[in-house]
């Protein structure tokens, strides 16, 4: 009686077999850190097109309402936009505030216009939680997304009119850090 013969793998194949997907590996994870690199600078994008949106509507909003006497925006008070563009409007956030017609260089005026916050309230800590960041001074609103190399180089900046009659400035994006 013969007996079959078994067969396997010898220590050479295996060998073989783990340097391939050695070399596999080393190619694959540079790019795996491009595309969390290239999920950040989309998400900066998002964030500049929000903005950018924001202030378009919020304009609007804003020259509709100018002067005119306004119902209460529910539970967050009733918005009041004067003839000198300032104010506040209602948005699904709540109150929004206005410069010269356009959303204010703050939490409660940019951020809360963009909806970058899922829940009604705007404060910087709900901001961070979803990944950005953003910093506030004088009549500047510096965005970051987090989570890269440096967020102060993974930005954009909003800044609002200083009279009526002019537009929100919003930079390009710098996404060294990102």
């Amino acid at each position: 009686m013969q007996r079959p013969i078994q067969r396997g793998f010898t220590m050479i194949e295996l060998i073989v077999v783990i340097v391939i997907l050695g070399v596999l590996a080393a190619v694959a994870l540079p790019r795996f850190t491009n595309l969390q690199r290239d999920a950040r600078v989309a998400k900066l994008n998002a964030a500049r097109g929000a903005v950018a949106a924001a202030a378009a509507m919020v304009h609007g909003s804003a020259l509709a309402r100018q002067g005119q006497v306004q119902p209460a925006c529910g539970a967050f008070g009733t918005p009041n936009v004067g003839v000198n563009g300032n104010g506040t409007i209602c948005t699904e956030k709540g109150l929004t505030n206005v410069t010269f017609l356009y959303p204010s260089a703050n939490l409660n005026g940019v951020v809360a216009g963009a909806g970058l916050i899922s829940s009604n309230a705007t404060t910087r800590a709900l901001l961070q939680a979803e990944g950005y960041d953003a910093v506030a001074a004088g009549g500047v609103m510096t965005f970051q997304v987090t989570g890269g190399t440096a967020a102060a180089t993974c930005s954009f900046t909003y800044t609002a009119p200083t009279a009526l009659g002019l537009a929100p400035t919003i930079s390009a994006n710098n996404t060294a850090g990102c």
